[in-house]
């Protein structure tokens, strides 16, 4: 006779057995170690992609074929930031101008493949959460899309904040963003928050794919003030 099993405790264990076609689980912090991985490959190729593309254009200089590039005026030396500072302010660096202070050229490069890689992720994400739905008629529709589905599915939470001022331009805001919840730096809480800005580009490449598919193409910014909340602003053309 077959022992017999208490249901009460095996029912969802039996019900995930009979999924056809079989449910694939990972460990959560499995793509949080993906993306501190991805985003330090990264930075080494486009440090080896930024360095040959240097010695390329200084052969070049050299055989006359091109122009020397004019001199810039040195920078001014930094600021030292003790490790126990506690501002997390982008502004800090840029004080008056009211802009976060721009990425070195390799980090840029490495913000611009980041994004890359968040236009398709997006892109074909979208496609298959939409696959039994109508087109989106109001550009409304599609940023709520992104705020709930897209957002659940990404980041296992909806949108904290959805703010508009009805003119083509969103601001979407996720108090406790997962990609950054747990970012650090041993330089201090402004260099983390320097850092954050690689680590949220491909969630902004991820929103910008997904408006893209659904027929609304505009530009995403993100902006982190303050670790773990990050903002998006989104900004579409008027009269989509």
């Amino acid at each position: 006779m077959a022992p017999s099993i208490a249901t009460s405790s095996l029912v969802p264990a039996s019900l995930a057995a009979l999924a056809d076609p079989p449910i694939r689980q990972i460990d959560a912090a499995v793509m949080d170690y993906f993306l501190i991985e991805l985003v330090n490959t990264l930075r080494e190729s486009s440090a080896v992609a930024t360095a040959r593309t240097k010695k390329i254009e200084q052969e070049m200089v050299e055989a006359g074929l091109i122009p020397a590039p004019a001199a810039s005026a040195p920078a001014p030396p930094a600021k030292k930031e003790n490790a126990r500072d506690s501002t997390t302010s982008l502004n800090s660096s840029s004080k008056g101008t009211g802009k976060p202070p721009v990425l070195d050229e390799e980090e840029e490069a490495v913000r611009v493949r980041l994004e890359a890689i968040g236009l398709h992720v997006g892109a074909n994400f979208t496609e298959r959460l939409c696959r039994d739905r109508p087109l989106f008629a109001e550009t409304l529709d599609a940023i709520k899309f992104v705020c709930k589905d897209i957002w659940a599915a990404c980041w296992e939470k909806q949108v904290d904040n959805l703010r508009t001022n009805h003119r083509g331009i969103y601001v979407l805001q996720d108090n406790a963003f997962k990609p950054i919840s747990r970012l650090s730096s041993w330089e201090g809480r402004a260099e983390a928050v320097k850092r954050a800005r690689l680590y949220v580009a491909i969630p902004a490449g991820i929103i910008r794919g997904a408006l893209s598919r659904l027929g609304f193409h505009g530009a995403v910014v993100p902006e982190v003030t303050t670790l773990p909340q990050c903002t998006f602003q989104v900004k579409l053309p008027k009269g989509t």
